[in-house]
């Protein structure tokens, strides 16, 4: 996540809830967060855990690890059956940043809404992340291959759960260099007069002692605001609303992938937790991340997905 704006100037599962609505008992959580139905845990874990391994060497744009990442989201999209959109996923540009000319590639599928086909919903989160610096190695687990994680999630989920409207799967490049990846998204698809309905990003899913995770933007868009609240969520999760200028804390409306959106006045959700001790620091590794916690962000952001997907954008 990129948290200076200067340089820019889940789980709710049956077996949880009794036939009253209320919650059951979480004696046996942890066999219940393996079991819920949106998505295969395990392999969600796994995602991350390939993600932030060495062998991807903190996926800095335009190095050997972040080719190394676009390859293996693709890879991963296909096996869920994803399209690429405009039949390509991969979506290159150029840029220059901090006296350095880089080329950067977003990874971009497509999934056909059932109802409303012209509208599109965006879903994403970026894939690159600090890479090595003085020789030290930053993994970015939290930041934000927990992200790409639950973007592959989503993939699975649409396996089975045809979405009302289209949906674009975004792994964005070079957030970390001041959200580029999603700016030349945005400005290529209003170009091309996509009909673009909403953002749902997600950037540091996966870590938070309090079980809550913030969702930015109901206070820039107020109909959002009742369609999160009515979200069933797993025991000991919450959302809050706030971080987005109207609270007196850290303002983040223009920190991440949903910043361009936003400008283009799309209405978006950013999905975030606070910042940890290992904000990007070497030490942002995945046996850092509380697994039953990250399992329920994620299934909770999928269940926020389903009830947006219902409304009449």
């Amino acid at each position: 996540m990129l948290k200076n704006p200067s340089i820019i100037s889940i789980l709710l599962v049956c077996v949880m809830l009794s036939c009253n609505g209320q919650n059951a008992s979480t004696d046996n959580s942890r066999t219940d967060l393996l079991q819920q139905d949106k998505f295969d845990a395990d392999s969600l874990l796994s995602y991350v855990r390939t993600l932030s391994s060495n062998d991807f060497e903190g996926r800095r744009t335009g190095s050997a690890g972040a080719e190394k990442t676009k390859s293996y989201i693709i890879s991963k999209l296909k096996s869920f059956k994803i399209l690429p959109y405009n039949g390509n996923f991969e979506q290159p540009f150029s840029f220059k940043a901090r006296e350095k000319e880089y080329d950067a590639v977003n990874v971009i599928g497509y999934i056909e809404g059932y109802e409303h086909p012209e509208k599109y919903i965006i879903i994403s989160a970026h894939y690159d992340h600090e890479g090595i610096k003085n020789g030290n190695l930053y993994n970015g687990a939290d930041d934000n291959a927990s992200g790409i994680g639950a973007l592959l999630a989503f993939a699975e989920y649409f396996q089975k759960n045809r979405p009302d409207h289209s949906v674009i799967i975004a792994a964005f490049d070079a957030e970390e260099l001041g959200l580029r990846g999603a700016y030349h998204f945005v400005e290529t698809a209003l170009k091309n007069d996509l009909n673009i309905v909403f953002n749902l990003n997600m950037d540091m899913i996966s870590r938070s002692d309090k079980n809550e995770i913030y969702a930015v933007g109901l206070n820039h868009y107020k109909f959002l605001k009742p369609i999160v609240e009515s979200v069933k969520l797993p025991d000991e999760m919450s959302i809050l609303s706030g971080h987005d200028g109207f609270d007196g804390k850290q303002n983040w409306t223009n920190n991440s992938d949903h910043a361009p959106f936003h400008k283009a006045e799309i209405p978006f959700i950013y999905f975030g937790v606070e910042d940890h001790p290992d904000y990007h620091k070497p030490t942002d590794d995945f046996d850092k991340i509380p697994q039953d916690f990250y399992i329920k962000s994620v299934f909770s952001i999928i269940s926020v997905f389903d009830k947006l997907d219902s409304y009449q954008f």
